[in-house]
């Protein structure tokens, strides 16, 4: 078979015997129509620029996120034994709590607690006289007293257990959640 059989037998979409060592295969020439290259490397080029819009979409999307802004001040604020007087370093930070409240609006919530000295029910009030003098200085401060729960919870939710003076220190205190 010459080549310019072989031309006419692909033309005509025939199927062409092919001797190769020594073995007789056919080979079916019925393809179907392959992709021209300049097609391949179009879909190539519409493939890195479909891609390069998607990262520039996430790059947009990325910038139009607005960061929700943190405050970094304590939120746990300590007391002296059987006392609802707030430190220097607890009205600090409680002004800097009250700065952020005035820019961003939220609800907060002020737990307050007790060491495990005294009746339950003196811890419990004790606790809330705690939470309350928080509150009165954040309200002092120019944040709107609705924004402020108050909770007491005594003894009851120890930070630390024990029956030590590092112990009870630990659980005289209000937490700003």
């Amino acid at each position: 078979m010459s080549i310019y059989d072989i031309q006419q037998a692909v033309d005509d979409g025939a199927t062409v015997p092919i001797y190769y060592e020594s073995r007789l295969a056919k080979i079916d020439l019925n393809l179907p129509e392959l992709p021209q290259v300049d097609e391949d490397v179009e879909d190539i080029l519409d493939s890195e620029t479909a891609d390069e819009r998607a990262s520039q979409m996430v790059e947009e999307q990325e910038e139009e996120v607005i960061e929700q802004p943190t405050n970094t001040a304590a939120t746990v604020f300590y007391f002296e034994f059987d006392k609802a007087i707030l430190s220097s370093d607890t009205r600090a930070s409680l002004i800097e709590h009250a700065q952020f409240m005035k820019s961003y609006p939220s609800n907060i919530r002020l737990e307050g607690h007790a060491d495990e000295r005294g009746t339950r029910e003196y811890n419990m009030a004790l606790g809330e006289r705690r939470a309350n003098s928080v509150k009165e200085f954040m309200v002092l401060q120019g944040v709107p007293s609705s924004m402020i729960e108050v909770i007491s919870y005594g003894e009851e939710r120890a930070a630390s257990f024990g029956s030590n003076s590092a112990a009870w220190s630990m659980n005289r205190r209000v937490e700003l959640k």
